[in-house]
């Protein structure tokens, strides 16, 4: 077996039989899932992973420990080389996406999104160009896609650890179905409102007069501070005040993230400098102009959950329609379906809905993580949400 079939077999999809979500701590939510409630209920989406997590101990550069790894989003699957009607939006730019110039000149998006870490884009990117030739794309260009958020508290990032051969293994993973979500893919080392984050999706049915329409959302969510942090409307900053991000030995010179049993250090260190990468998908008829005014709701989402867009944050947002297959055809006039603007609005409060179930639920599957030097990152703690909710009259059966 070659490297890239055995990085393609370690990166398979691996969902827990019964993996928590954010409906099992009880969390309301507004509208109607899909089937899955993930990005891939949008039919022909698949999303594939490639996670790395390797060594322990002080931080090597160049050796570790490694917390990171590459998703990948692909609109119409590994099969199909067919362009879609995308556009894209920041909330804040500090953070990176590339290939937009070109999704927002030409109102088209040929090929995946890939998502890893601030100091791997260059590797992915050549990475997604060479996939694309070796699948024999009939380009004499290819301008990838490719978004990150900063995984530098938990992971060596600047030891390179992603390789060519770990982003066509997370291309290869792709598969439509149920998405891992958490500490998976490029979300492996995210730390979201100051706790464990990484990647979350989730997905709407919306009803339209013109017909009945799926959105779905994945992030990769790294953002926030813990006093910003709202859970179905409730202000969780002070009932979620535990356990702190802190390091299990002796901190690193300079850091204000305090040792483990010791009080918390400098406020600043909850200072919002992460990001949030959102991808939106749907199959509803939407032009690029359309789509451009759906990916900006994503930030909507992002202020339920008590985000602010943050000075050195980087949120990103991509969106899609599946629908209007061969529109970038080069033969002939090209035939379209629109749906009505003033038909939208389902789709906007479905991608609001799903942008903020996304989020939480990569904070629910997320668990503990220690990282480089030590660096401990507690998982949302699933009993104190649920008591938080009970508290404030807000709790739903769960599980």
């Amino acid at each position: 077996m070659n490297l890239l079939a055995l990085l393609a077999l370690l990166a398979a999809p691996v969902v827990a039989q019964n993996p928590t979500r954010a409906r099992d701590l009880g969390i309301p939510f507004d509208g109607s899932t899909g089937p899955l409630n993930a990005i891939t209920d949008v039919t022909g989406v698949e999303v594939g992973h490639t996670t790395i997590i390797r060594g322990d101990g002080p931080l090597v550069v160049g050796q570790g420990p490694v917390r990171t790894g590459v998703t990948a989003v692909l609109p119409r699957g590994r099969s199909s080389q067919d362009d879609v009607f995308a556009a894209w939006f920041t909330l804040n730019g500090n953070g990176e996406m590339t290939g937009t110039t070109w999704v927002e000149e030409s109102g088209f998006l040929g090929g995946p999104v890939m998502i890893t870490n601030t100091h791997s884009v260059g590797m992915v990117h050549a990475a997604a160009v060479e996939y694309a030739v070796r699948r024999g794309r009939a380009f004499a260009w290819s301008l990838p896609v490719v978004a990150e958020t900063w995984d530098g508290p938990l992971n060596d990032i600047n030891g390179f650890h992603v390789t060519r051969e770990h982003a066509f293994a997370a291309l290869e993973a792709a598969r439509g179905g149920p998405v891992a979500e958490g500490n998976v893919g490029g979300g492996t080392g995210m730390i979201c409102h100051g706790f464990k984050g990484g990647i979350g999706t989730a997905s709407r049915q919306v009803r339209t007069p013109a017909g009945n329409y799926t959105v779905g959302v994945l992030v990769q969510c790294n953002y926030g501070t813990r006093n910003q942090l709202r859970i179905a409307g409730i202000s969780a900053g002070a009932d979620l005040a535990e356990p702190r991000i802190c390091f299990r030995g002796t901190p690193p010179a300079g850091s204000r993230t305090p040792a483990c049993g010791t009080p918390p250090g400098d406020p600043e260190v909850e200072s919002d400098h992460g990001s949030i990468i959102i991808v939106v998908a749907t199959d509803a008829p939407l032009l690029a102009h359309q789509l451009k005014r759906v990916v900006k709701r994503a930030a909507l989402g992002i202020g339920r959950m008590g985000g602010i867009g943050g000075n050195s944050s980087g949120d990103i947002f991509i969106a899609f329609s599946t629908a209007n297959q061969a529109a970038s055809g080069t033969e002939g006039l090209r035939t379209v379906s629109m749906l009505p603007n003033d038909h939208i609005n389902p789709l906007f409060e479905g991608t609001i809905q799903a942008a903020e179930e996304a989020i939480l639920n990569a904070m629910v599957a997320a668990r503990d993580m220690v990282g480089a030097n030590g660096l401990y990152v507690p998982g949302l703690p699933h009993d104190r949400v649920r008591d938080l909710l009970r508290k404030y009259g807000r709790a739903t059966s769960g599980r």
